[in-house]
């Protein structure tokens, strides 16, 4: 039997959206887009910008920014992708929010990413920690440059996710 697997992401420049969906597309898993209940707009989004929303929200640890609608059935899913954009080093903390929303004990958890420039950093130590110890955690894997379906799958599959 083989397991049932979910690719959540957040996006907001359509790359995270493109790599979630060939990765959903390659492994055959359902596509769940992690939506904030407030969209971001530009100017949320500049990181130059010491006051936007989106550089408070990240020198904030206790930020968690609400998700508008959930997953109904995520007790179906045995391995869950999360995919994210880095921000500062790490996943925005709206991806804090969505791995506090769930009871994710005893399913795989595999998070990747995607980066401007920057490599995961902290992210898998950040991440690992809201989730209780029953949890599979994989290791944050970085997908930048449009990786095809063939790629992903062999990937997926070094990770003998069962």
């Amino acid at each position: 039997m083989s397991s049932k697997k979910l690719v959540a992401y957040f996006s907001c420049s359509g790359v995270t959206r493109s790599v979630a969906q060939t990765l959903a597309d390659a492994v055959g898993g359902d596509l769940y887009e992690i939506t904030p209940a407030q969209p971001y707009t530009n100017a949320d989004l500049n990181w130059m910008d010491k006051s936007s929303r989106s550089t408070v929200e990240m020198k904030d640890p206790n930020s968690r920014p609400a998700i508008a609608g959930k997953v109904e059935n995520m007790a179906d899913y045995d391995t869950v992708f999360v995919g994210f954009p880095i921000w500062w080093y790490v996943a925005p903390t709206i991806i804090n929010t969505f791995l506090e929303s769930y009871d994710f004990s005893g399913k795989t958890i595999v998070p990747f990413c995607t980066s401007g420039g920057s490599g995961a950093g902290k992210t898998d130590q950040v991440l690992h920690a809201l989730c209780p110890d029953s949890v599979d955690w994989r290791p944050c894997k970085l997908l930048n440059g449009r990786p095809s379906a063939a790629q992903l799958a062999k990937w997926v599959d070094s990770l003998h996710l069962g």
